[in-house]
């Protein structure tokens, strides 16, 4: 029996060099403010290559942003309604030497002044993590400096270091960007325990396909969010999966929901409100979320709460999970939206910590596309 082949890999222009342009650059004042700092602190150079966003930061004594480059090619990715994998690693390739020029320009310094490299070993796109992995291996061997293997969801947690001089462990928090929703237990610097996860869809990833369901545009979160922001939280009853049961989660009816609803409404020819849709969709996820977040900082006898991943950028979640640990007297912390998506500013930050530490691991390390975070 013939082999079947692997379906082609859609063709698209990629142009020879990517220019990073301002729009890349994600700096606030308070960053600014920073460059004309001299202190002795540790430098690292922050690599992210996990998805579609080539990111490439520097970072002072572990909450000084001196540079955050992000060069996204979500635009090459849009068409498809998902990342295409071999389109990503391909932008990577072209972006990288570009954004690592960048960086050190913003934060005036040069690469000889850096302390580590820091880069995303895993979880993500395989071909995406090569790339990164490749140049930082390449950097810390000519620098002859440590090469520390960062965990993309731990990152994701650092985030919250990044502008919460308050924040530490312990800790609570719910981590949702596209491709992950994990429940997690953090008692110390290093140290976690997963207490729940996605049993099928991610929260992003729900958010995405209910999004092309509707056709109104990729990426799906930022989508809904904005056109739940017309509708009733209310005005249609979508189920919360798993509200009740243990700290996992389960998206997967949700969405079947969502699609039962739009084809009853188009076969009895009722006008279908899509605020009213995104609205009440979107509070059939958050609500779950944020129910399971309060009740394991409950049960764990932790009073700090954070959210983190690219979901975390939500404003009803936000919004919600404020309330929520306001009555529970819980404290909360969330990075702000540049820092909820994937940035090398949070992979910076959590190579800042274990550098601190003395962790030193093996400058052999190779990228692991199925990266547990415990």
């Amino acid at each position: 029996m013939a082999k079947e082949s692997s379906p082609p890999v859609p063709s698209v222009d990629i142009p020879d060099v990517v220019d990073v342009t301002p729009e890349m650059i994600l700096q606030t004042e308070t960053e600014i403010e920073e460059l004309g700092k001299t202190d002795e602190q540790t430098l690292i150079l922050g690599i992210e290559t996990s998805c579609d966003e080539t990111g490439v930061a520097i970072l002072r004594g572990g909450d000084q942003v001196l540079a955050n480059v992000i060069s996204s090619s979500a635009d090459l990715h849009s068409r498809y309604g998902g990342v295409v994998p071999e389109v990503a690693s391909r932008a990577h390739v072209q972006a990288m030497n570009p954004a690592i020029a960048e960086a050190l320009r913003l934060a005036d310094v040069t690469l000889w002044d850096m302390s580590a490299i820091a880069v995303t070993v895993g979880p993500g796109l395989i071909g995406s993590l090569i790339v990164g992995v490749a140049a930082a291996k390449a950097l810390a061997s000519v620098l002859e400096v440590p090469l520390l293997g960062i965990n993309h969801l731990e990152a994701h947690i650092y985030a919250n270091f990044l502008e919460h001089p308050d924040f530490a462990p312990p800790a609570v928090g719910l981590i949702v960007s596209g491709g992950h929703t994990l429940l997690v237990h953090m008692p110390a610097h290093g140290l976690y325990e997963v207490l729940g996860e996605t049993l099928d869809d991610a929260a992003g990833e729900a958010f995405d396909k209910i999004a092309r369901y509707l056709g109104i545009g990729y990426p799906g979160g930022p989508a809904i969010d904005q056109m739940a922001l017309g509708g009733s939280k209310r005005a249609i009853k979508f189920p919360r999966a798993m509200l009740r049961r243990g700290y996992d989660f389960s998206f997967s009816g949700l969405k079947t929901s969502v699609r039962d609803y739009i084809r009853k409404q188009e076969e009895a020819g009722v006008e279908i409100n899509l605020a009213d849709v995104c609205a009440s969709f979107q509070e059939a996820v958050v609500e779950v979320q944020v129910h399971k977040t309060i009740k394991a900082a409950q049960e764990y006898g932790v009073t700090n709460v954070f959210v983190s991943g690219g979901v975390a950028a939500n404003s009803r979640l936000r919004e919600l999970m404020g309330v929520m640990c306001e009555e529970s007297e819980l404290k909360l912390f969330y990075p702000s939206p540049v820092y909820c998506t994937d940035n090398a500013a949070m992979v910076a930050c959590c190579g800042h910590y274990r550098f601190e530490r003395g962790i030193r691991p093996d400058p052999n390390i190779d990228p692991d596309p199925n990266l547990h975070l415990a």
